[in-house]
């Protein structure tokens, strides 16, 4: 098999490693039921979700290991880790271990948070490689498919019961994870392509199988939609769907035995020797022009080359690491709280709202590649100034949902949805340009740190604030007040995080100038 066909391969395998990968995101679907379960109160449920982000403080040892350790195997380790973290769990719930405290769930659930850093850091070391002069692109189409896993796990959760839902997503989470680690396990490694083809029509057509999939999870997530179509359906497509990309690199080994065939016919008819000549120039000629456009779209290498502990001696490291804990994180806190908060506001189409989240956060993530790529040549933003627009209608989007309709949640939570999105895809990119490829597996790691930080933070203020005005013997809280204060701080951060967005990009505009 050529290199070409195997790049292209690679690329499907973190498609399909980033599709299963988002675990924690479709905690959601199934908190309320856990709850009752294992008859927590709303503080203890809020320190699992932040159990789950804690994962990532441990992010670092992934970054690590992918340096010193074979890819392939980095993703059976991270893999196996959520097998343990979450298939522990499973057996408490289904009682087949007697019994589990409190903390040793929350210690899981850590363990299974780490264990997406494991597969995570694979798929960026593994993109970032094979596709190094159009990572963007390569990185958006990759990570926008992590935001379909929500939508992935609770359609197949639809499809196969509609009770004991807790205990069936324990069980996806556990296993599903090591099942695909197996199948693109193959598929993880760097490949030398000594001159790259069909590289730009690969790329369109990745990006219409993409949006024709986003389109479809969108629509497939409406309420009206949802009542016509039945679970089975709606999980036969997604499947179709996601078996789509291998078109590329099938599309390609077929040129090329087409290629090599004719080659051979060509080689076999020496009496068209003039007609095999001109055909070999015109090939050579294509072949060029094949590389000047790839060299057009080429990215400018990246700012130098950082290591950890200078890096954090660095402020535009501290102003970046802030404007994440604003932006993407507080979307992510949002996200995981979502089932409690459609439940306060009376709202019983939880499934729905994170089959949407999920859905518009993989336009989001795969908004930047796009961008990135059409409008090349034309107009460009630096990464920062792009994060700054993203996290201003994030901040008016939780000023929204201080009104009480069922609109104004589900159209907030789109808009969260896709800029939490965009900021997670433009993130790799800015790591990458700002500190260098070459520690990039630690260094983005020690970034998304803030993640369980900001996790607990913003996530136990909550908490407390629905603890305060719920009033129900169950400790439930029924109302607009249970998250209004919530909303308000929220909102006040995230437009604070714009500014120091907006900083940063005056304190790295000269580069950015000069890559753009």
């Amino acid at each position: 098999m050529s290199s070409t066909t195997f790049q292209w391969l690679s690329l499907v395998g973190m498609i399909w490693l980033q599709a299963i990968n988002g675990t924690n995101t479709n905690f959601p679907a199934y908190s309320s039921q856990l709850k009752q379960l294992l008859s927590m109160s709303q503080v203890q449920l809020n320190n699992l979700a932040f159990a789950s982000d804690a994962g990532k403080l441990f992010g670092f040892f992934s970054g690590m290991a992918a340096v010193y350790l074979p890819l392939w195997l980095v993703v059976i380790i991270g893999s196996t880790l959520g097998l343990i973290g979450y298939g522990v769990q499973y057996l408490f719930i289904t009682n087949q271990i007697s019994s589990l405290s409190y903390w040793q769930v929350f210690l899981l659930t850590v363990l299974a948070g780490n264990s997406i850093c494991w597969i995570n850091t694979v798929c960026y070391v593994v993109t970032i490689r094979n596709f190094s002069s159009h990572r963007q692109l390569a990185v958006g189409l990759t990570t926008s498919y992590q935001g379909l896993s929500a939508k992935i796990y609770t359609n197949i959760v639809d499809a196969i019961s509609k009770h004991k839902r807790a205990r069936t997503f324990l069980f996806l989470n556990s296993i599903l994870p090591v099942l695909v680690g197996l199948i693109a396990a193959p598929l993880v490694r760097e490949i030398e392509v000594t001159r790259p083809k069909y590289i730009g029509v690969g790329f369109v057509v990745m990006f219409v199988i993409t949006i024709a999939t986003g389109i479809y999870a969108v629509i497939s997530s409406l309420q009206f939609v949802t009542r016509k179509i039945s679970p089975l359906d709606n999980l036969i497509g997604i499947s179709v769907a996601l078996l789509l990309p291998l078109l590329v690199p099938v599309s390609l080994k077929i040129k090329e035995l087409v290629e090599s065939w004719q080659t051979k016919r060509e080689r076999l008819r020496v009496y068209h020797f003039t007609a095999e000549e001109s055909s070999n120039e015109e090939r050579v000629e294509n072949e060029v022009k094949e590389g000047e456009d790839s060299r057009e779209i080429q990215e400018v290498g990246i700012r130098e080359e950082i290591g950890v502990k200078l890096m954090l001696r660095r402020i535009d490291f501290w102003l970046y690491f802030f404007v994440y804990l604003f932006g993407a994180t507080l979307g992510l806190v949002f996200l995981n709280n979502l089932g409690q908060i459609a439940e306060s506001r009376g709202c019983s189409a939880t499934s729905s709202l994170v089959s949407l989240s999920s859905s518009f956060g993989f336009f989001g993530r795969l908004i930047p590649a796009l961008m990135d790529y059409f409008c090349r040549g034309k107009f460009a933003v630096s990464r920062p100034a792009s994060m700054a627009a993203l996290m201003a209608p994030t901040a008016g989007a939780f000023f929204l949902l201080l009104t009480k309709t069922h609109l104004a949640l589900y159209t907030s939570t789109a808009i969260i949805g896709v800029c939490t999105g965009a900021i997670t895809s433009i993130s790799v990119s800015t790591t990458t340009e700002l500190f260098g490829a070459k520690n990039f597996s630690v260094n983005h790691n020690l970034l998304v740190a803030n993640i369980p930080i900001g996790s607990f933070v913003f996530g136990y203020l909550a908490a407390l604030v629905y603890h305060k005005e719920g009033h129900d013997e169950h400790g439930k809280c029924m109302g607009m007040e249970c998250y209004r204060i919530t909303f308000i701080v929220w909102g006040s951060l995230c437009f604070f995080g714009t500014f120091l967005a907006l900083f940063l990009h005056a304190r790295t505009r000269k580069f950015y100038s000069l890559k753009l």
